[in-house]
C-alpha cells in the first residue's frame, strides 16, 4: 500500500498530534525530554510493523513532503542563527568539533573490531559505524554499493539501513534523559535574558501576527533560493553540500543581512513566528521519518546489528557523559550540547534539534549549542565523515 505525498502528510500530522498527547498524558516521556515525534512515530512504526505481520500489507510512505520539510527546518534554523552566538561560541565550536571528528575514527575502528569478531568483513562495521550513524540513511545508499562491490560487504543495504534505523532511534531516545541527569547531577540552569530557538518553554504562549507570517515566509523564500544557488555553484567546483546545509548558510547570510538592508526590521532569531515554523517543520519531518522504520527487515546479520548498536550506545554515552560534558565546560550549555551530539552521533542532525529543543523547552535556552550543533552536523561533519571513511578503508586496504 502505498501513501501519495497528500496522503503521507496527514500522516505525519496525526503521528505528531499523538506524540504530543502521549507526552502530554505520560509525564514521563515529558520530564526525560523524549521529543514528541519520536514518541508518536515510533509507537505508528510499531503499529504498521503489526499490520504488516499479521496481513502481510508493507505501508510505504512518499518522501516529497519530507524532504521539502528537512529543507525548511535548517533554512529556519540558518535564520535563528545571529552570529554573536556563533562568535560567542567559537572556542566551544573549534574543540567541539575537533572531538567530533576524532570520535568518527573512534565509532569507525570500534565497529571493525565487532565486524571482526562475528567473521564479516571489516568493512561491514564502517558500514555499521559512522557511515550509519553519522550520516543516516542518505549516506548508506551512497556507500553501500561500494563497499558491497569493492569490499566484500554482504548485504551491505540492509546492514546499513538498519543500523541507521536504530541508531535514529536510540539518539532520539536517549539524549534528552542524558541531558536530565547532567543538568540534575550539576544543578545546572540556562542564562537569564536568552530565548527558546525551536518552539517555546512549556506553558508559554507567543503571540504572531499576519505581516509576521508574511515576512518569515519571504525570508525562508529569500533563504532558500541563495541555499539552491549557492548548491549549484559548489556543485561546478566539485564540492558536494546536501541541499539543506546550503540552505541553511543562506539563511545565516540573510540573517545577518537583513538588519543592514532593513534598519527598521525586527532580529530574525528573535521571531515568534520563526521559532514556530522551527517547531513545526521539525516536528514534521521527524513524524514522517520515525513512522517510515521497517523493524522487519533484519536479515542474516541481525545478530551483528543488535551488538554493534548496543555497544555503539554505550560508548557514545560514556564520551558524552565523561568526556564531551567536561571538556565543553560542564555548563548547562554543554548539557544541551551532550544531548544534540548523542542524537547526531546516533542518528542525524534533525534527531540532534529535536534533543536540543525538548531540553530547552523544558529547562530553558542554550543559543550556543543551536549555533553550533547545525554547523557541525550539517557542514563540518558531512565533509569529515567522507574523508575519515575513506581514510580507514585505505588502512584496511
Amino acid at each position: 500500500m502505498n501513501f501519495d505525498p497528500r496522503q503521507t502528510i496527514i500522516a505525519g500530522v496525526l503521528v505528531l498530534f499523538l506524540g504530543k498527547y502521549l507526552n502530554r498524558k505520560i509525564p514521563i516521556l515529558r520530564q526525560y525530554n523524549i521529543p514528541e515525534p519520536v514518541t508518536g512515530g515510533l509507537v505508528a512504526s510499531l503499529f504498521f510493523g503489526l499490520i504488516y505481520l499479521v496481513t502481510g500489507v508493507e505501508i510505504t510512505f512518499s518522501t516529497h513532503y519530507r524532504d521539502i520539510l528537512l529543507v525548511v527546518f535548517f533554512t529556519a534554523i540558518g535564520l535563528s542563527t545571529e552570529m554573536k552566538s556563533i562568535i560567542r561560541g567559537g572556542k566551544v565550536l573549534l574543540l567541539f568539533t575537533l572531538f567530533a571528528i576524532a570520535y568518527i575514527f573512534f565509532q569507525n575502528y570500534l565497529g571493525i573490531l565487532i565486524a571482526r569478531l562475528f567473521d564479516l568483513a571489516p568493512a561491514t562495521g564502517i558500514l555499521a559505524g559512522s557511515a550509519a550513524l553519522q550520516g543516516g540513511h542518505g549516506n548508506i545508499v551512497s556507500w553501500a554499493p561500494i563497499l558491497s562491490e569493492q569490499h566484500g560487504v554482504k548485504n551491505a543495504m540492509e546492514v546499513g539501513m538498519l543500523s541507521a534505523t536504530f541508531g535514529l532511534i536510540i539518539g532520539g531516545t536517549l539524549g534528552g534523559p542524558v541531558a536530565k541527569y547532567l543538568i540534575r547531577r550539576h544543578h545546572l540552569k540556562s542564562r537569564e535574558g536568552d530565548e527558546v530557538t525551536i518552539g517555546t518553554r512549556h506553558g508559554e504562549n507567543l503571540t504572531i501576527d499576519y505581516y509576521s507570517i508574511l515576512t518569515i515566509l519571504l525570508m525562508l523564500s529569500l533563504s532558500i533560493g541563495i541555499g539552491i544557488y549557492l548548491h549549484e555553484l559548489l556543485d561546478k567546483i566539485h564540492f558536494t553540500l546536501p541541499l539543506f546545509a546550503t540552505c541553511m548558510l543562506g539563511g545565516v547570510l540573510l540573517a545577518w543581512l537583513s538588519p543592514l538592508l532593513i534598519p527598521k526590521m525586527r532580529c530574525l532569531p528573535h521571531s515568534p513566528t520563526l521559532r514556530i515554523a522551527n517547531d513545526l517543520s521539525l516536528g514534521l519531518f521527524l513524524a514522517m521519518a520515525m513512522m517510515s522504520l521497517k523493524f522487519w527487515e533484519l536479515g542474516d546479520e541481525a545478530l551483528f546489528i543488535v551488538v554493534s548498536i548496543v555497544v555503539q550506545t554505550v560508548a557514545i554515552l560514556l564520551f558524552s557523559v565523561f568526556l564531551l560534558f567536561r571538556v565543553m565546560g560542564r555548563n548547562y550549555d554543554a548539557a544541551v550540547l551532550s544531548a544534540g551530539y548523542i542524537g547526531s552521533a546516533m542518528g542525524a542532525t534533525p534527531t540532534a534539534m529535536a534533543n536540543m529543543a525538548a531540553v530547552t523547552q523544558e529547562h530553558g535556552p542554550s543559543p550556543i549549542a543551536f549555533a553550533v550543533i547545525p554547523i557541525v552536523g550539517a557542514f563540518i561533519i558531512q565533509v569529515s565523515n567522507a574523508v575519515v571513511i575513506n581514510i580507514m578503508l585505505m588502512w584496511l586496504g
